[in-house]
């Protein structure tokens, strides 16, 4: 017998996914994908980068990239080794920016930033220091974000904002949304002609 609580939870779920179908900003989803395409045709390199669940979705994403659309694309997020011996070492904080140092990041790459928050001068200080880095390095900066878009709002080229629809319920569409976003993405390049 199906719970009615449990239906309820589902139908409401399903409705803020609508909602956020709705509200997304698709002209900045292609704005993010055509940076890419350019990015690839001049040899430029993706890296992506998250934490917690969108750590996962960073790694998945690689292989996407690499595989579906063949562009060179990294994560500090699959080597936990270096990760954690530069967080023991040098700290939480400066641990991706060392990463990219030691992969020669440059003003031909691209970040991509994987956040439910976008980062603040109270959290994910890592993901801030890593934009920062980019922008610095003259690379473009692109992000898949949600809440208010934060500092990757702030500091991207392209940001797509996943609309807040339910408070109670930020994070989960967050990190879903990111999955479905560079899944389109990256099917999409994968399917034009001359790429």
């Amino acid at each position: 017998m199906v719970s009615k609580e449990n239906r309820k939870y589902v139908d409401v779920y399903f409705q803020e996914i609508k909602e956020i179908i709705d509200n997304i900003d698709r002209d900045e989803i292609v704005s993010l994908m055509e940076l890419l395409s350019d990015a690839k045709r001049r040899s430029g390199r993706l890296f992506i980068f998250g934490v917690g669940g969108s750590a996962a979705n960073a790694s998945h994403a690689v292989n996407d990239f690499r595989k579906l659309f063949g562009m060179e694309t990294y994560t500090p997020m699959d080597n936990v080794s270096e990760l954690t011996a530069r967080i023991n070492d040098d700290g939480w904080d400066s641990s991706l920016v060392g990463w990219m140092k030691v992969s020669n990041f440059n003003s031909n790459d691209t970040a991509m930033i994987l956040s439910v928050g976008g980062g603040s001068a109270e959290t994910s200080q890592n993901l801030v220091q890593a934009m920062k880095y980019a922008k610095q390095s003259g690379a473009s900066l692109v992000s898949i974000v949600s809440r208010d878009g934060g500092i990757a709002k702030q500091l991207s080229d392209h940001c797509v904002l996943i609309p807040v629809i339910s408070v109670d319920r930020i994070t989960p569409h967050a990190e879903e949304w990111q999955g479905i976003i560079w899944h389109l993405v990256v099917n999409c390049l994968a399917n034009q002609k001359g790429d």
